[in-house]
């Protein structure tokens, strides 16, 4: 009886005993949930736990199965908003082309449900980064490139004090670089052609929207070639004068400075803020010159876009592209210049053609008609009525054919930014 007694005593004490180890292990479980999340542990709690140690682990699909579950089955839990962040984290962890186009959708998606929490700032920021990711060299598509800065633009807009606003302006910097880099090197192909009104709608262009660009002051002499080409010295002299005084460290500033003292133009002061700028780039350059000379040979097998010239100082461009046309008009010839690539004929400065007649030239012949605007006068003998000018009629036909391609090529393109097939 004693002994029995004794083996049930002992059942109950073993019962005891099992049910207090079990409550010190649900204890230390507990205890090993992330930061901000002790407490009970409710159902959507431990989705959102399994999600994030899912992603850790490279286990994304099974994540959003869990996140997933969470939003559609806990639509007012305290979780809702981080597991649609996790959600975006998963998609840009993950990494590829479909599922980073996914995380920028559902990080936007998480801007517009929560546009107040202080995540808000990060989907910002990922979203560019999303972009950023996915950037292709100059030569290649650009639509990345365009589209990481607009986001980028966006997020300095909105959180200029943000602690990320110094590492999305240098990314703001990088995306840039490329943009410039690929107008550069097709207003530069223009150049050495000779075809100077394709070179200069995208070299002005450049030069206004990205001054951090690191050959800006290469294209403003660039520029500044063309105008005095183009006998307009006062307009030439204003690109060599942005030379001298924007880029005083540049080494086409002394290039500059000659042709401005050679066509009578005062040499401007040098700005003290454009001067600070590129000291702080030289010092820099001093100080990671060695990891620029190491990384450039490697970017030959990368597809990624040589980032490493870009500016690390200075304010980069947070205005949008706008449709404002080049001044393209500025080139017409004066009197009898013609500009490579321009019409025949003198221009009014209101962009006319010019109707005035030549110096010496006689406006009472009776054997001249009148012909179309840009089309050299013909002389016919009143008799036979044939055509004596000195072009022919093959070269006419010829001609007019070549101005009717050049109006049909005009209204496909418009304004100055022009698609040409590399």
């Amino acid at each position: 009886m004693k002994a029995a007694l004794l083996h049930k005593q002992m059942r109950v004490v073993g019962i005891l005993l099992a049910v207090t180890l079990l409550f010190a292990g649900c204890g230390r479980k507990t205890g090993r949930l992330g930061a901000g999340l002790e407490g009970s542990v409710e159902p959507d709690r431990v989705l959102y736990e399994r999600s994030l140690e899912d992603i850790q682990k490279s286990r994304y699909v099974a994540a959003r199965l869990n996140l997933m579950t969470l939003i559609n089955t806990y639509p007012d839990s305290e979780y809702l908003a981080k597991a649609k962040l996790a959600v975006a984290d998963s998609y840009y962890k993950e990494g590829d082309s479909a599922s980073l186009t996914l995380a920028v959708q559902e990080y936007k998606d998480f801007r517009t449900f929560f546009p107040f929490l202080e995540e808000a700032a990060y989907a910002q920021y990922q979203v560019g980064m999303a972009h950023y990711r996915r950037l292709e060299k100059p030569d290649r598509d650009r639509t990345q490139a365009r589209l990481a800065e607009i986001e980028f633009q966006e997020f300095l807009k909105a959180y200029p004090e943000h602690e990320w606003a110094k590492e999305a302006e240098q990314r703001l910097r990088e995306v840039q670089e490329v943009l410039a880099e690929g107008d550069y090197r097709i207003a530069r192909y223009y150049y050495i052609k000779g075809s100077y009104r394709a070179a200069t709608g995208r070299l002005i262009e450049l030069t206004d929207r990205y001054p951090l660009y690191s050959n800006s002051d290469k294209s403003l002499m660039m520029l500044g070639d063309i105008f005095e080409k183009s006998e307009r010295a006062e307009i030439a002299a204003r690109f060599y004068s942005r030379v001298v005084r924007d880029y005083p460290m540049s080494p086409f500033a002394g290039d500059a400075k000659l042709r401005l003292e050679d066509l009578g133009v005062p040499v401007p002061q040098p700005d003290a803020a454009a001067l600070e700028r590129m000291q702080a780039e030289a010092a820099y350059a001093k100080e990671n010159g060695g990891k620029r000379w190491m990384t450039k040979p490697l970017n030959i097998f990368s597809a990624r876009p040589d980032t490493s010239r870009a500016a690390h100082a200075g304010p980069p461009n947070l205005e949008p592209p706008t449709d404002t046309t080049a001044t393209l008009e500025s080139l017409r010839p004066r009197q009898n210049f013609q500009l490579q690539g321009g019409n025949a004929g003198g221009t009014a400065p209101g962009g006319s053609p010019s109707t005035a007649p030549a110096e010496g030239s006689k406006t009472s012949d009776p054997g001249a008609t009148s012909a179309p605007t840009g089309d050299v006068p013909l002389r016919v003998d009143p008799k036979t009525g044939e055509d004596k000018s000195s072009k022919n009629k093959d070269e006419k036909e010829k001609d007019k054919k070549k101005d009717d391609k050049e109006s049909s090529s005009k209204k496909k393109k418009s304004g100055i930014r022009k698609l040409i097939p590399w």
